[in-house]
Formats: C-alpha cells, structure tokens, sequence
C-alpha cells in the first residue's frame, strides 16, 4: 500500500522527536543508611525523574548520611548527595575546601522527639539520665538533635545517654521494647516516626519548649521556626511547634552547570509525581530555594532555571 500523507506526517513528527532527544546522562546521588528518610527520597525522586526525562539516570548510592556525604562531594565520588542542614549549611559556607553548590531543595525537616504513648515523657527536660537514639554518627538530623537538647538545657553527651545508630532504620526497635526512651528525626513522613506511630499502643512526639526553640534558633543559622501541623503522624491531635532545617540536594564541584539546570528542570516536571510517591517531596519546588538558600551558594545552572521561571531573588 503506498505511504498516505499522514503515514509521512507522522514519520517526520517520530524523526523529529528523536533528533530532539536529550543525550543519556547519568548521575550518581549519595543517600544514607538503609531505613531513614534519605534512601526513600533518593529513589522516590530517581524514579518520578525518568517518567519525565528517561534518558536522565538517577544511580542512588547508600552512604553512613550528611556528613558523609560531603566528604564524598568533595572527593568527586558522588556527582550529588542528599545534605540535611545542620550539615550543608557550614559545608556551603566553607572558603578554604572544595566549593559545593546547591542544585535543588529537598524539603524542610523540623525535628521531632517520638516516644511510646505510654511514655512518662512529656517534654525534652524528662529525658535527663535517660538513654535516647539520636541517629547515626553522620546524619545531620543527629546534630540537629543534639543542638536541640543543648538549647533544652540538657547536655547531649552527659545528662542523657546517647545511643548512635548503624543504620537509621534501627531506631523503632529500640523505643518499641524499651531500651531507648525515645527516638529522635525529624521530617514529615520520616520512616522511623511513621514506624514508632504505628507500634501497639501508639506514639506521642514532643518539641522544644518556646524558650529552648528560641535559644536554637540563635545557636545555629542553619535552624527555622517551623510548625508541625496536627494529623501529620498517627495519634497526633495538636500542631507541635519546633525547629528544623531545610535538607537540599547538594553538587560536587565543577558538576556541570547544564547537567544541574536538566536535573533542576526535570525535578520541577516531575513534581507531582514525586509528592505522589513520597508526600514531602511536594517541598522539592525549585522555587523554595529563594528562601531558603542564599543566591551565591546555588549551582549555576540552578540560578539560571529559577530566572527563566522568575522565581530568582
């Protein structure tokens, strides 16, 4: 049968679409421990990123976390790393080390205590003499933790017994039989909170008290105010007020400026996608970083896409 002219439309409009087609390119992202918040993201967001670019290869790599992670920027073994903020804010303001950039937000994290609902607990005062699990060694939620316990006038080393995790999914074990008073993390939808919520008997999480919040906030730059709205977690009838930072997705040095601004771009499609998979992803705009990260420390092409779409400071 000979070629129709929509048979030769549609070859031009398939010719086409390939010789547009982004060339492959593949990068890898350093995460964290099997259990936590980090590897969750990292494949949530692999994963809504080849829906929209599939020739963009997102290889998530397991690391001991933050602070790790930085360590693996700068030695180029990671083309990316997910950085919670108590870690990546110092890293980005760092003169005399390799020069990290930020290529897109993650979401804020405003950290938390979970106890049993059975706990005595009720504020972080009660856990003095008390074992608590604040995370593995080089998670910045684990920093993040002992600021806050300074700030409640507790110190982290000696008023409290601080249990370090191997792996951050350890932590729910050891609030659910007993041998840790409770478990600090911090974010919405954080594995190890969901986990302890969903114990028999059910979870209270607890904040910083209002002067502890205000005494953390002047300690560390890198803190927010931030609320926790009610219902975030199961059993949590009221918002807890407390302070928490912004975790961000942070380059390697010399990472190509258009490789960040296709990643950026990609992240900013498949937005709803990945708050489908993981609901604190809808935190990912690009467009947050205005508030949240100053201009000099954004990748190039990270700058160069919030300017195509007017959300630069």
């Amino acid at each position: 049968m000979p070629p129709t002219r929509a048979m030769f439309t549609l070859y031009l409009v398939a010719l086409l679409a390939q010789s547009v087609r982004a060339d492959p390119l593949r990068l890898v992202l350093g995460t964290a421990t099997p259990g936590g918040g980090f590897p969750a993201y990292g494949a949530a967001l692999a994963s809504a990123i080849h829906e929209v670019d599939p020739d963009l290869i997102i290889e998530t790599q397991a690391s001991g976390g933050s602070a790790e992670n930085v360590g693996l920027l700068r030695a180029g073994t990671v083309d990316l790393a997910l950085v919670q903020g108590e870690v990546a804010y110092p890293a980005l303001a760092e003169k005399d080390a390799p020069r990290l950039t930020v290529v897109a937000p993650m979401y804020a994290t405003p950290g938390l205590l979970v106890v049993a609902a059975a706990s005595s607990v009720r504020a972080l005062a009660d856990l003095a003499g008390k074992p608590v699990a604040l995370g593995t060694c080089n998670s910045g939620l684990t920093a993040m933790g002992r600021a806050v316990l300074a700030a409640s006038g507790l110190d982290p080393e000696r008023d409290v017994v601080p249990i370090l995790l191997a792996h951050a999914g350890d932590g729910p074990a050891l609030v659910a039989d007993g041998r840790a008073a409770g478990l600090w993390g911090g974010g919405i939808g954080w594995p190890g909170f969901m986990a302890v919520a969903a114990l028999p008997g059910g979870a209270r999480f607890v904040g910083p008290a209002p002067e502890a919040i205000d005494r953390a906030l002047a300690a560390s730059p890198s803190l927010r105010r931030m609320t926790v709205p009610a219902g975030s977690f199961r059993g949590q009838d009221a918002a807890i007020d407390t302070v928490g930072s912004w975790s961000l997705v942070l380059a390697r040095p010399g990472l190509d400026p258009e490789a960040a601004h296709r990643l950026v771009a990609a992240i900013d499609r498949a937005g709803a996608d990945l708050a489908r998979r993981l609901p604190q992803g809808r935190d990912s705009d690009p467009r947050n970083l205005s508030g949240a990260v100053p201009a000099e420390n954004l990748n190039p092409g990270t700058a160069r896409y919030l300017r195509e779409v007017g959300a630069a400071r």
